[in-house]
Parts: C-alpha cells; structure tokens; sequence
C-alpha cells in the first residue's frame, strides 16, 4: 500500500523503527477499530489510534460533554460542554490527524445495532464504564468473532485484557455473569484518579495497534492489573472456558445494570425502593436522609433531608444526625445514583430503628432530571 508524501512525513517514526515499518504502518492503514464509549478510557485510546495512523476509526458514544468529564477525558475542553461526545472528539481527532475515516456515532450500543457494527471493524477497543455493556460487547465479538481490547477502571486502580483472540479467552471467562443489580458502586460514584484512564487506556491503544499489525503478544489470557498509588503491576493467567462461548444470540432482555440515570417516573421491581415521582406525591408525609458526602450535598439536595455519610451510619455522629427524625415515620433514603441508599438501608434499619425507610431509585440525579411542577 503506498504512502502519500504527508504519510511519510507524519509516520516516518514508525518507518523508521526496527521491527515495525512500512509492513506494519500499511497494516494500520487498512485497519479499523470500533471504540465504544468516548470517555475517560476512550480519549486516551482514541487519541494515539489517530496519530499511529489506524486507516478507519468509528466512536460510538451517545452522552455529551459535563464539566465532570473533564478532570480525565482530555480530548475535550470547557467549550465543548454540552456537545455530543463521539462528535467533538471525532472534530478533535481529525484536527490531530486529517488523513483517516473517523465516523461519530451519537447513539447507545445497544443489542440492534452491536452485531452489525461489531463485523464492520477488525478490532474492538471497550472503553464502556457499566457491566451491561461489557458483555453486550463481549458477546457480539464472539458472534461476530472479532477481538476485543478491554480496559476498566475505579479509584486508583485499573485493568486490561485481550478477549476473543483467535478463540482464546473471553470476558466470560473470567466473568461468567455480571453482578447483581446494586452490589457494586454507580460509575460516578466510585469516583476514579483522573490520570489513570490515560494509561490503560494507552495499554488499550498498545494492544490495539499489536492486533492489527501482529506485533509482539496480545494480553490474550492473561489481566494486567495496574495500581497507580504504589506504580505496580501484576499480571494474572487464566484459561478459556468452553462455556463462554456457548453463545447463539444476544439476549433480547439486554444484560441488566447500567449507568444511566433513571428517569423520574421509572419504576423499581425493587420493594425497598420508589422512584422520584413517587417521592414527588408523598414528598409531604415522608422524611428525607441523604447519604451522600459533604461536597455531593453541597452541589444540590432535596430538602429538608438530614444528612448522614453511608461511611457514618456505624457512628455516633450518625446517630446525632438523626436523632431529630421519628424512626417510626416513611422514611426515603436518597443518595447520587440510588446504590448507597440501598446499602444504607440494612444499617438504619438494624442500628437506628427506621424499619419503614425506603431507596430512592436513581437518587437525586433521578430526582433532578425532572424540574419540580
């Protein structure tokens, strides 16, 4: 495949490097990645697939841009608040390197859309931050038999993989089942170490280019886990399992928890939760707890609601906080995103006596969605 006299001047460094070269460089040229999900892992991955020169890359993201994004996802700016994701990065990844096929997708990957989109790439890099997705996208790359490049991140830790690589291991191999519902944090709530999505998602970027050039070994059967307080990494082998692959659709019931943010009036199967418009019409005849840090309350809270830190209620300080409340009356327990306040409610209903206290389904970003009326 020959390069124009821009090409060689933009990759000279890759032509020039022993072990790579024109062979590999042309390979990137006729590759093509699909990222799923522009954010905190995508920027980074998505920003070193543009300038190695990946010949087609399509971001599929279907959020905008907040000013929370930005302490991590790099490829935007306070100006881009507001806009669609994939389109601002794409806009920002053509300004980096002009030569390639970027196509943004403002949309979710959801089961119509992931067996297709999935056969059209030769790689898949996940840069997604909830399980459904994960396995949604697992199981179309073993559909569709594509590799997929996984990344994942909380706090200050992070880990990487290579998934389905000439039938080798899937994400179900090491995860056959995704969690129940409300058993691990929202992804905004777990909060994350604003540089450590640069660097797996630079190791996703790596694995990437190594698939589609065929340089060096995949992390194919093996986790690399990365823990960025004390810069150390460990690498964990694990072995394929014939049932990962016993796989004949996707499931039309989809894969359960997501991170997106109920609406108001969506409802809970849980019974110890109720949804915003529910507390709206009882809002009158029920007490409020939120169980949300100090910083997360003072950006907004529903008010009036005493206010006790999940990480208190074990306290005494606890206790002061909610000594003028009556355990005996409906209670609603509210935190961010409605996984804390579940958690919450075994310890105030055991330690604090509040045996009728129910979850706000969604929390207070379900309730804020929708302006009060």
């Amino acid at each position: 495949m020959p390069f124009s006299a821009d090409e060689l001047s933009r990759y000279q460094r890759h032509l020039s490097l022993s072990g790579f070269g024109p062979e590999a460089q042309a390979a990137l040229k006729r590759g093509s990645v699909l990222v799923i999900g522009a954010g905190g892992l995508g920027c980074p991955a998505l920003l070193y697939l543009t300038a190695a020169g990946v010949g087609r890359i399509t971001i599929i993201d279907a959020d905008t841009v907040d000013v929370s994004n930005l302490q991590r996802q790099v490829l935007y700016t306070t100006a881009d608040t507001g806009l669609p994701k994939a389109k601002a990065a794409a806009a920002r990844l053509l300004a980096l390197n002009p030569l390639l096929d970027i196509t943004p997708l403002v949309a979710r990957f959801t089961r119509d859309n992931a067996l297709a989109l999935v056969a059209a790439h030769d790689v898949v890099l996940d840069g997604s931050d909830n399980f459904s997705t994960r396995y949604l996208v697992n199981d179309a790359c073993v559909l569709a038999n594509r590799p997929l490049v996984y990344g994942a991140i909380q706090g200050f830790e992070g880990q990487a993989s290579v998934f389905n690589f000439n039938h080798g291991p899937t994400y179900r191999c090491l995860f056959p089942e995704p969690p129940a519902l409300g058993t691990v944090p929202n992804c905004a709530e777990a909060g994350v170490l604003g540089v450590l999505p640069g660097l797996i998602g630079t190791i996703q970027a790596t694995e990437a280019i190594k698939l589609l050039t065929g340089l060096g070994e995949p992390l194919s059967g093996r986790l690399l886990l990365w823990n960025s307080l004390t810069m150390t990494s460990r690498t964990l082998r694990f072995s394929a399992d014939s049932a990962s692959r016993a796989i004949t659709e996707l499931p039309p019931d989809g894969y359960g928890e997501t991170c997106a943010v109920p609406s108001a009036a969506e409802a809970s199967t849980n019974p110890d939760e109720l949804s915003a418009d529910e507390l709206r019409a009882r809002l009158s005849s029920v007490q409020l707890i939120d169980v949300r840090e100090d910083w997360e309350r003072a950006l907004g809270a529903i008010q009036p609601s005493a206010h006790a830190p999940l990480g208190t209620l074990e306290t005494d300080t606890a206790r002061a906080a909610l000594a003028s409340l009556d355990p005996q009356r409906p209670t609603v327990v509210y935190c961010a995103g409605g996984v804390r306040s579940l958690k919450a409610l075994p310890v105030l209903r055991a330690r604090h006596g509040f045996t009728s206290a129910l979850s706000l389904h969604g929390g207070y970003k379900a309730w804020s969605a929708q302006p009060s009326v």
